[in-house]
């Protein structure tokens, strides 16, 4: 059934045209995402189709009888109401039908009423009616459809009765999310709904509309969230809109094979033109074949030519140097606790070390501590207890979420100029303008930059730092897909180290080789991209299962007690074999770590000029080396082997 269509929309801002003949349907249980640069205009045309904003033309074709729901970019309740009060505003009518049955169940209790036939009969089919209507409304299931939407955004049963103007703008923005769902629109359309939510509530959002009722349209930068939840991609690009059916990887594919395709048929056809014009000139003016030529020339003229593909629109380009490289020991920390108060520090036992080359992912719920470690780190909020030492030679570049090092009085030019005053300002224009800040941009005051310019400059000021250790906050909030891809290049072929903080799952698994997992209990390291992250949290619960299982009394019937017992002992061998094959697997991987670690410094020990000029030394090393390496193919193998038996 289609719920809505998007027919031949125009959109104008003044002068400039932001959308053209846009075109979109709408049919049930569709799972769409708008993609495109920011400033295509997905959100323009978002509110467009949830009645918020008027268009120039064109049509949106919807039946009086379909519902929608809209979540705008950072929308936050403001309310006096409390968490559980605000929530239930959306069940107002089920709420005022349950008041209705629990009066008739009141009056049908009164002595007055069962004297009266009638009267009770009468009360009896309202309140069969009303019950029934109850039901359809799903009355019996509200308030824990309610505690179930709270518990996913992460909101536990001790804070129902906080008051929401108590509340953070993330935590009103998780709600605005929250009372979204529980109205259960026919069409629910959500512009950014993944900011402020960490890596757990992502996972459970993406369930949770994995079985949604309705359909989806949706505007989002989170990659991995769109590869789970949708089904189709409309592109925004040029003003023009395009569907690709498929998740988001699909539709890096099959755009990447249509601009070959539609490339190949436009230069084609521009060959056939190109000959047919130069038959044309000449033989025109030639007797014997002016008809020729006027037949070729009739075939141009009712040709239809096809326009030029566009690419892909202006992208930044960057790339991160080092001034020099640091020593193999980057940084150490060791039995830190950090906070704001030595009374009540956030987080306490936190113990971790980082060798050069790291590329290493810190995750963990939202509030755990994971910006105030940072900081931490890099001294802007002073360690309460334990101790952080840096190797030598490292020099630290910081990316701030909040943009907080930026000077909003300044323009752009400046803000990096001031910091790099020996740098000519013809260089740092052109830095500028790989960040996608050209012309007249570059004089524009930063306090008037969108988030996603803001960002780009903030790391323009980090690149030009040349920083070997790179520490990194939230760095792809406020950037589009395209910006996102070009920073994870960077990233990947930056010859320093990282540490970072990300919600976006896409962009550890491409930037990551470990992730640092932050909990009240301290740190705990896993080696691997984000995949791997969850797979073993995944295994280790399933572990603690075991466990459980293993030391849980077994009851049988007489009956079936040898049979039952077979089974438990199966079971029972299974389970041991799996709990050797996890054994084996971390041990592989302890021993995998250390001869990566061997490798690496016999590496180091063939670059210095005593080895190398020294044939016999040279020899030996390289031996060892080859042993070592030999020796890691083995237990890759076998670790590789023993993961395909999960």
């Amino acid at each position: 059934m289609i719920l809505l269509q998007v027919n031949q929309i125009t959109k104008l801002f003044g002068a400039d045209t932001i959308l053209s003949n846009i075109k979109l349907e709408v049919q049930s249980n569709d799972r769409i995402a708008l993609v495109g640069r920011n400033g295509a205009g997905k959100s323009t045309l978002l509110k467009i189709i949830a009645g918020e904003l008027s268009y120039d033309g064109g049509e949106v074709i919807k039946p009086k009888d379909v519902t929608i729901g809209y979540l705008a970019q950072n929308t936050g309740l403001e309310t006096s109401l409390t968490i559980w009060d605000e929530m239930l505003t959306v069940f107002d009518e089920v709420r005022k039908i349950e008041a209705s049955l629990r009066k008739i169940e009141h009056d049908m209790g009164e002595e007055k009423i069962l004297q009266d036939q009638a009267r009770y009969e009468k009360l009896l089919q309202e309140y069969d009616r009303l019950q029934q209507l109850y039901k359809d409304k799903d009355g019996y299931q509200y308030e824990a459809d309610v505690r179930s939407i709270l518990s996913g955004l992460g909101f536990s049963s001790n804070s129902y009765t906080t008051y929401i103007s108590t509340l953070s703008g993330g935590q009103k923005t998780r709600l605005a999310l929250g009372k979204l769902l529980l109205t259960r629109p026919d069409i629910l359309i959500m512009d950014e709904p993944t900011n402020h939510l960490d890596i757990e509530t992502l996972t459970w959002l993406e369930q949770y509309l994995q079985g949604y009722p309705g359909a989806i349209l949706i505007v989002s930068h989170d990659r991995y969230f769109l590869d789970k939840v949708v089904t189709q991609v409309y592109e925004i690009s040029n003003t023009q809109s395009k569907r690709y059916v498929g998740n988001y990887s699909k539709y890096l594919e099959y755009k990447a094979e249509w601009y070959e395709q539609e490339l190949k048929q436009y230069e084609k056809q521009q060959e056939e033109i190109a000959k047919l014009k130069d038959f044309v000139q000449r033989n025109i003016t030639r007797a014997s074949t002016t008809k020729r030529a006027q037949s070729r020339r009739k075939q141009l003229e009712k040709m239809n030519v096809l326009d030029k593909p566009l690419g892909d629109e202006k992208s930044a380009s960057f790339h991160f140097q080092i001034e020099r490289p640091s020593g193999n020991d980057v940084l150490q920390v060791k039995e830190a606790a950090i906070g704001y108060t030595k009374e009540q520090p956030v987080i306490e036992n936190i113990t971790f070390q980082i060798s050069r080359g790291d590329s290493i992912a810190l995750v963990g719920p939202n509030g755990i501590g994971k910006s105030t470690l940072l900081k931490s780190i890099i001294d802007k909020i002073s360690l309460q207890h334990g101790t952080i030492t840096f190797g030598s030679n490292v020099a630290t570049g910081y990316y701030d979420q909040e943009q907080a090092d930026l000077t909003s009085s300044k323009r752009v030019l400046n803000e990096l100029w001031d910091e790099f005053p020996l740098t000519p300002e013809k260089e740092i224009r052109t830095v500028l303008g790989n960040f996608l800040f050209s012309g007249e941009d570059v004089l524009k005051p930063v306090s008037s930059l969108s988030g996603g310019e803001k960002a780009r400059l903030a790391l323009a000021k980090l690149m030009m730092q040349k920083s070997n250790f790179l520490i990194l906050d939230e760095p792809t909030n406020h950037l589009d897909l395209s910006s996102k891809e070009i920073l994870e290049n960077a990233l990947i072929d930056f010859p320093g180290t990282i540490l970072f903080v990300s919600h976006d799952r896409y962009f550890i698994n491409r930037v990551a080789t470990k992730v640092l997992e932050l909990s009240k209990q301290g740190v705990h390291q896993y080696l691997g991209d984000y995949d791997y992250y969850t797979a073993k949290k995944a295994e280790m619960l399933e572990r603690e299962s075991i466990e459980i299982e293993k030391n849980a009394p077994i009851v049988v019937t007489n009956s079936n007690q040898t049979e039952e017992k077979k089974s438990y002992l199966e079971e029972k061998e299974r389970k041991k074999l799996e709990r050797q094959r996890i054994r084996k697997i971390e041990e592989l991987e302890e021993e995998i770590m250390m001869l990566e670690e061997e490798i690496t410094a016999l590496e180091e020990e063939l670059c210095q000029p005593e080895v190398y000029q020294d044939y016999e030394k040279l020899q030996h090393i390289n031996d060892e080396k080859q042993k070592l390496q030999n020796r890691l193919h083995s237990h890759m193998e076998e670790w590789e082997k023993l993961q395909l038996e999960i």
